[in-house]
């Protein structure tokens, strides 16, 4: 588990927040945000809030430690580093009892203060920047905030496309059945992808191109190649009755009923391309890219 609880020596009667900030050196942010999260605890297990008076002489904090399961930074650079990340592998755990996350490898090969700096859905696979301190986190978030970088993904679609296309449909919620699932509709946001194709498998009637997503919607590659009748292979949220995504949502779902509907057992999308600006130089990143290639040119 990467929450790990430790027992804390303290001083009996002083406030949390003043213990924090001056035994602990904890900035102000961090500490309100560990106590909120109630992360922090007496010794019967009670959480503490920020306010309150430390009961014992010790107390009891919930801290994220990473563990590895073996996955190491693609590239590393003076103040951030890029992962690779494999399929099916969540950016950042949902709560203390998620097993494993991309945050555990990064906690784990460079300390505490490293994070992501942007997120992939947890299906799609590859590039993925982290910041090694708190300095670059903030110039590394405010980047992909505002917008100042380029980025293309790989993906295997069903059906054939024979021409470099632009898809502006506007993307909002569905507000179906199914919760995370995207729409094109009138009211939605202004969204808009370059779709290039690569080559055409004729047996499999799959298209492996590139998608350069000039805006960041959710979903926004996935619900524009949905709309135009060219669905992602393996995706099990886009054209698929409800009754399968709410079992896949629900992680009931086998890896026997998700081949038969989706025709694969993950998302063929693959975040291949980063370039981008830092401190003055510039960076053009390629993933390792053999997993989708080998898929797409496999027999079928």
């Amino acid at each position: 588990m990467p929450f790990i609880l430790k027992k804390i020596n303290a001083q009996k009667g002083i406030k949390l927040n003043t213990f924090l900030l001056k035994n602990l050196n904890y900035k102000t942010k961090e500490a309100q945000r560990l106590a909120s999260k109630g992360r922090i605890f007496d010794l019967n297990m009670n959480s503490y809030h920020i306010s309150d008076a430390i009961k014992d002489d010790y107390i009891l904090m919930a801290l994220f430690e990473g563990q590895t399961q073996g996955l190491k930074a693609l590239l590393e650079f003076n103040e951030f580093a890029v992962f690779d990340k494999p399929t099916n592998i969540m950016i950042h755990p949902i709560n203390k009892k998620t097993p494993y996350s991309l945050l555990d490898e990064i906690r784990y090969h460079f300390g505490s203060d490293a994070n992501a700096c942007h997120r992939i859905d947890a299906e799609t696979s590859g590039l993925v920047i982290i910041s090694k301190n708190k300095k670059s986190e903030v110039a590394l978030k405010d980047m992909f905030l505002q917008k100042k970088y380029h980025k293309s993904y790989l993906t295997i679609v069903n059906g054939k496309i024979d021409k470099e296309l632009k898809i502006d449909g506007k993307i909002d919620k569905e507000n179906g059945n199914i919760g995370v699932r995207m729409a094109i509709k009138d009211s939605g946001k202004e969204s808009l992808t370059t779709i290039k194709p690569l080559a055409y498998n004729k047996e499999k009637n799959q298209t492996l191109i590139e998608a350069i997503p000039l805006t960041g919607r959710q979903h926004q590659i996935r619900i524009h190649l949905h709309s135009i009748g060219h669905t992602i292979l393996g995706d099990p949220v886009y054209g698929i009755d409800d009754e399968i995504t709410d079992s896949y949502l629900n992680k009931t779902l086998s890896d026997e009923d998700r081949l038969k509907y989706t025709k694969s057992n993950r998302l063929w999308l693959h975040a291949n391309y980063l370039e981008f600006n830092y401190n003055g130089s510039t960076y053009k990143i390629y993933s390792k890219n053999d997993e989708i290639l080998k898929e797409f040119y496999s027999n079928p």
